[in-house]
């Protein structure tokens, strides 16, 4: 008894402490935040996807490693080079990769505007209109760009003046602007309560009198971030945002290439969520800053990260690791009737990697029996995929898939490879066969319970 009541107390105490991290206001800003964008850069990691899977023509589709499809239909392969089908092939893949200029090069510019306007709406609510927060935060952030920069051109470095480094309005810009905007937000508000502002009288429509009433603490918002970038360009020689990815990305980018780093991740990832608490609450918001930049670096063709937030969905979630291994463990190998007809209604969603039905319905949350294939099964399967990543199975991903596509198809979009659907078919072996012993022992002490 007593045993049961420390394992009841820690788990109160732990679940208590996590609820708190997940419940904090910044953690939920910058997840918010992150959600947000992330909509619209994986519609672009989906359209480059579709134009290096289906539309390149040295594709897994049309070229020669894969269905040689070009060949087949064009009698030889230089037939088909030479094709109206491989112009068209080409064009469709200019207008896919024209998504990721909408999204992924600005990424730093839409994470400005989200973040500002969420820690707006969640940290000073009597603010009468967010929008001029997003709009002090947003002009902070150009006036700390770098508009001088030295580039190649033909082979020779070229001074560029008074055009805006593009590259911080990217991914690399992304710690500096969480930051700007981040600090220009709570400047510009805490002036505004302090009721330094241009009064007009009531008949003014209440759109303009805002807009003059936030003339006053906008002015001294960006008179800071001119005199900081002032000082900064002066004493470094460098930008704001260039100091801050020397200072904070790089390393915080280091850290998480680390087997260490992933290895956290991917211990507390499904022990969060064995807890009762989503685990993206908690992870979300650092990968945001680490792993998610890392993938849309690879899906913009920039590096060839392991590590991302992409892999660890190819490899787990989207492997069916969360929902139909244990669905299925269940399905085939229990004999008890009310966990089978549980796994019955959990297998269409759990098709679609979707595992609360299978989590929440047996349950497998807080139930003892499942701990430890629950919080086992993903770091396995997650180094199983690194296992075949780095013997140059399969390449490092680079394709970004809605997690929901079905294991093994989402295999192949995310790698654009018949090997990476069959190591996505492995992974999801190996959790079901992780599964099968502790299946087992459930239905046992469920026979004693209808014994006793």
């Amino acid at each position: 008894m007593s045993e049961k009541r420390g394992e009841k107390n820690f788990s109160l105490k732990f679940t208590e402490a996590v609820s708190k991290i997940a419940g904090n206001r910044l953690l939920l800003t910058l997840r918010d935040s992150f959600v947000l964008v992330a909509s619209l850069t994986l519609l672009a990691g989906f359209t480059v996807m579709i134009s290096s899977v289906f539309l390149d023509p040295a594709g897994i589709i049309f070229g020669e490693s894969g269905l040689n499809l070009g060949k087949l239909i064009c009698g030889s392969t230089e037939a088909f080079q030479a094709s109206a089908l491989n112009g068209v092939l080409l064009k469709g893949q200019e207008l896919c990769n024209a998504f990721t200029k909408g999204s992924m090069s600005i990424n730093a510019l839409l994470v400005v505007v989200i973040f500002a306007y969420t820690l707006s709406k969640h940290y000073f609510r009597k603010n009468k209109e967010h929008m001029n927060s997003v709009l002090y935060a947003t002009a902070a952030f150009f006036i700390c760009l770098p508009w001088s920069f030295v580039t190649e051109v033909n082979g020779t470095n070229v001074q560029i003046d008074g055009i805006v480094n593009s590259n911080f309005l990217g991914q690399q810009g992304i710690f500096a602007g969480l930051i700007i905007s981040g600090i220009a937000v709570v400047l510009y508000n805490k002036l505004s309560e302090k009721n330094i502002t241009i009064k007009m009288p009531s008949s003014v429509p209440p759109a303009v009198a805002r807009s003059f009433e936030s003339l006053v603490p906008g002015l001294l918002t960006l008179l800071v971030f001119i005199i900081a970038t002032a000082v900064c360009n002066t004493f470094t020689h460098t930008s704001l945002p260039e100091l801050f990815l020397s200072l904070l990305q790089k390393p915080a980018m280091a850290i998480s290439k680390t087997a260490a780093f992933a290895l956290v991740s991917q211990i507390t990832w499904p022990l969060f969520q064995w807890f009762g608490i989503h685990p993206s609450s908690i992870w979300s918001p650092i990968f945001g800053m680490t792993w998610d930049i890392a993938g849309n670096e690879n899906v913009l063709g920039t590096a060839h990260h392991l590590y991302t937030t992409m892999f660890m969905n190819y490899s787990t979630i989207a492997a069916g690791t969360f929902a139909l291994a244990p669905v299925l463990a269940i399905l085939i190998f229990s004999k008890a009737k009310a966990s089978k007809k549980v796994t019955k209604i959990a297998l269409a969603p759990a098709i679609f990697n979707i595992s609360e039905p299978i989590t929440f319905g047996l349950p497998i949350i807080l139930n003892p029996i499942y701990l430890v294939p629950f919080v086992l099964v993903q770091p396995i399967c997650f180094y199983i995929a690194v296992f075949f990543t780095k013997i140059g199975f399969i390449a490092p991903i680079c394709n970004n898939v809605p997690w929901t596509v079905p294991p093994v198809l989402s295999g192949l979009l995310y790698s654009g490879s018949i090997q990476g659907a069959l190591v996505q078919l492995i992974n999801l072996v190996v959790a079901i066969v992780i599964y099968i012993p502790f299946v087992r022992i459930a239905d046992k002490m469920e026979l004693k319970k209808h014994e006793e």
